[in-house]
């Protein structure tokens, strides 16, 4: 874990509210899918943790969605500025190369660390099913990057405006999709997502102050150990699936 100056390569809105921004680094071979990094922005002593979604040789990208002033200010970052960003961090998504299919789950801003784990199965020739869910159409974010690496791609919007109406259960059960498990999103949906798999990995979004595992502040429980607190900074964010709740 580095703390650095990073230049801005590019800052281009790809969705409704919805930004991708890669930066020029030259350790990206650190980075692993699943990892995030802690994001300075002017103005506010906290860092935004934004998960890295696209990992290359000398640079990497990041996707993020404008939920306040925070993210706002971000959004109008230029090509040719820098940003203080602290990482990587965080535990990665282990890569099975004895798999022969994986299923990937996202949700809204769940899906960018997803992108990265389809790219290394891939490059491993694997069958990788994509379902995706998203509020609405303009919402929708990565789906022909998946596509162009070779996955099967599955809609879903709570709209019906694309794919199945509803979530991304409705268009697992809709298309049968089964496979070991990779899955991020909101709360809600990866319980749901833990009700029906047994065998795979979930990344868990939440709130963090420090982002490095001292503060305390993103801490769930280990299903094993009701007493023992994991800490999705540092312990996660990723995680097996019904390992902590």
């Amino acid at each position: 874990m580095i703390v650095q100056e990073q230049m801005v390569l590019e800052n281009i809105n790809i969705a409704k509210d919805t930004y991708l921004i890669t930066l020029a680094c030259e350790n990206t071979l650190q980075m692993k899918p699943g990892m995030f990094v802690n994001v300075q922005v002017d103005g506010y002593s906290l860092r935004r943790p934004l998960s890295i979604s696209s990992i290359n040789d000398h640079s990497y990208t990041l996707i993020y969605k404008i939920f306040g002033d925070g993210t706002r200010i971000l959004s109008s970052v230029k090509p040719g500025e820098t940003l203080n960003i602290m990482g990587p961090l965080g535990s990665p998504f282990p890569i099975h190369e004895e798999l022969e299919d994986v299923l990937i789950i996202g949700g809204g801003v769940g899906v960018p660390p997803l992108y990265e784990v389809a790219k290394r199965y891939r490059q491993l020739a694997k069958k990788v099913t994509v379902v995706l869910g998203f509020n609405d159409s303009p919402s929708i974010f990565l789906k022909e990057a998946f596509e162009n690496l070779g996955c099967t791609v599955y809609i879903a919007t709570m709209d019906g405006s694309t794919g199945i109406k509803g979530t991304v259960l409705h268009a697992i059960k809709a298309y049968q999709c089964s496979g070991f498990v990779y899955a991020c999103g909101p709360a809600v949906m990866l319980q749901a997502i833990e009700n029906r798999f047994e065998d795979g990995y979930i990344s868990k979004e939440a709130r963090m102050a420090c982002g490095i595992g001292v503060c305390m502040s993103c801490v769930c429980k280990n299903r094993a150990n009701t007493e023992t607190y994991q800490r999705i900074c540092k312990e996660g964010p990723v995680f097996k699936v019904g390992e902590v709740y």
